[in-house]
């Protein structure tokens, strides 16, 4: 196999991490039966899973309430050729708990789309991958 130092796995733990330092991501589903990718601002709430607030009427809601999806943030210097790339795969359900709504009224991810209402949509971290590129000269 191939061993390159440039490029290296992460493990959760600093897939996590690196999360928790950006404030978008893409969520990745199916609508229609075809793949979709949307950009959404979310955080990370304290067992890991990913939020994302949106509104009551959005198309995202409905197309992956309950599905299994994938979330990919990342962070890349073109300038050094290097950064991470992270994704979390697992099962998306709309927050209904009132109580649970209410917690993240307050401490979860706030659209930065104005909204009405919220709804918060949990994304199980059931599985995170990451990896890492660090600079290597290249040539154009």
């Amino acid at each position: 196999m191939f061993q390159n130092d440039a490029f290296r796995a992460l493990d959760r733990q600093e897939c996590l991490r690196l999360l928790a330092k950006v404030p978008v991501g893409r969520v990745v589903y199916t609508r229609q039966a075809l793949p979709a990718v949307l950009p959404v601002n979310f955080s990370l709430d304290a067992d890991a899973s990913v939020l994302v607030c949106t509104s009551p009427g959005s198309d995202l809601v409905r197309a992956i309430d309950g599905v299994v999806i994938a979330f990919e943030a990342d962070e890349f210097d073109a300038a050094t050729r290097s950064g991470w790339s992270v994704v979390v795969t697992g099962r998306a359900t709309e927050v209904t708990d009132p109580a649970e709504h209410e917690r993240l009224l307050q401490s979860g991810p706030s659209s930065w789309m104005p909204l009405h209402d919220a709804v918060f949509v949990r994304i199980e971290s059931e599985m995170v991958t990451g990896r890492e590129l660090r600079g290597t000269p290249g040539t154009r």
